[in-house]
């Protein structure tokens, strides 16, 4: 079945960072670009980054642009978002999902993911 786990959320002070890390199961993984989502309470779940099957191309929201990193390990099938310079306005639940398309082009979009998991709670204190 066509799952995937993130982990690595927690509570951090404003300027610090976390790692998080999804991993997934039940498909090719090596296949299909991921993406990171994130969702605040009361507002819509929004792109964070994304990036390509192989790892070569990555995309990001304006609002995370060089201090977040999207970065993936094939071989644990594992996709990770490096976040430094974390600000309150990053909390939120985060959520990883796989791309529909075998040749996702960089849509932000959520309709254009899914296999989402049960996400991970990331809280960032002023």
């Amino acid at each position: 079945q066509v799952h995937v786990v993130e982990s690595g959320g927690g509570l951090v002070q404003a300027g610090g960072s976390l790692r998080l890390s999804c991993e997934a199961f039940g498909y090719t993984f090596s296949l299909y670009a991921m993406g990171w989502f994130r969702q605040a309470p009361g507002k819509e779940r929004e792109f964070v980054a994304a990036i390509s099957d192989g790892g070569g191309t990555t995309y990001y929201s304006n609002s995370v642009k060089g201090r977040f990193t999207i970065s993936r390990d094939n071989a644990k099938n594992t996709v990770y978002l490096q976040m430094a310079l974390l600000k309150p306005e990053d909390t939120g639940v985060y959520y990883c999902g796989q791309a529909l398309s075998l040749y996702y082009s960089g849509s932000y979009d959520r309709r254009d993911f899914d296999s989402w998991g049960r996400g991970t709670q990331v809280t960032v204190s002023s």
